[in-house]
């Protein structure tokens, strides 16, 4: 893709751990590439068709002025975040913010840190069975909605299905919801066990009876295979309450593993039943 560069883009702001920093402040200088398509724009000759990095520049600065943060880290992910909701043709961002004055009591050049950010698809399954579970599951996408790490979301209808694996417990009410976010697929992981927990979710029995199940299915076409996540969810092919949500939201999707569609797994499994 192409990149468009802005190169040490010079703001005064006060960031820092010490009280010092943020009274004071201090020089900090910003590298940020932006990663858009600019055939269009190169053909045409009009401004619509790319990003006016002047812009960009006035909303870094603004980002960085407004607030105090003790970490440059912190400051380089609010910049980023604010760059890639603003601007629809920016599809993925780099940003280096240095900080060359940092109290360190030795010589040296500059303190830094780069991150890259960029949108990511990915397919949440959405259950309840323990109260108010259509509240449950409202809220919940209420709350995927409000972050500022997560857009274009798209519910699939609720459906009522038999529980799964532990039997002896109500009807459960499942559905998906497919995102887009800049979140890693552990920061989502993060924010969905954030949303469970508000949501009072226990976790006594497995596949027990829970206010709220948040589910990562898929995240982009990765493969993800550790203790606390595995995508894509690893029975995912054998629930039906699973596959029919998944299948309104993304009947194309193509299994990374088993290289099958959605709409594929979900005929596959209604044939076996």
């Amino acid at each position: 893709m192409d990149r468009i560069c802005i190169d040490e883009l010079k703001i005064f702001a006060h960031h820092g751990v010490f009280e010092h920093e943020n009274i004071n402040g201090q020089n900090f200088y910003v590298n940020a590439v932006l990663y858009v398509e600019t055939e269009k724009a190169g053909l045409t000759d009009e401004l619509e068709y790319s990003v006016d990095y002047g812009s960009v520049c006035k909303l870094i600065g603004e980002v960085l002025t407004a607030n105090t943060y003790k970490l440059i880290e912190t400051a380089a992910q609010e910049v980023a975040a604010a760059i890639l909701n603003k601007f629809e043709l920016i599809k993925a961002v780099d940003i280096e913010l240095r900080k060359p004055e940092a109290p360190i009591p030795m010589d040296f050049g500059s303190v830094s840190v780069k991150i890259h950010r960029e949108w990511h698809e990915a397919l949440v399954a959405v259950g309840s069975n323990i109260g108010d579970s259509r509240t449950y599951i409202s809220n919940a996408v209420e709350e995927l909605s409000s972050s500022r790490y997560v857009k274009d979301l798209s519910l699939s209808e609720l459906i009522v299905t038999k529980p799964y694996g532990y039997t002896d417990q109500p009807d459960f009410l499942n559905g998906a919801v497919k995102l887009r976010t800049m979140l890693t697929p552990h920061g989502l992981l993060d924010l969905l066990h954030e949303i469970e927990n508000k949501a009072d979710r226990k976790r006594e029995i497995h596949w027990g009876p829970r206010t709220l199940d948040l589910d990562i299915i898929f995240y982009d076409n990765e493969v993800i295979n550790e203790k606390e996540l595995i995508v894509p969810h690893i029975d995912m092919h054998n629930r039906y309450f699973v596959l029919k949500p998944a299948s309104e939201l993304m009947p194309e999707y193509v299994h990374p593993v088993l290289k099958k569609t959605v709409r594929q797994l979900l005929k596959e499994l209604e044939s076996n039943d």
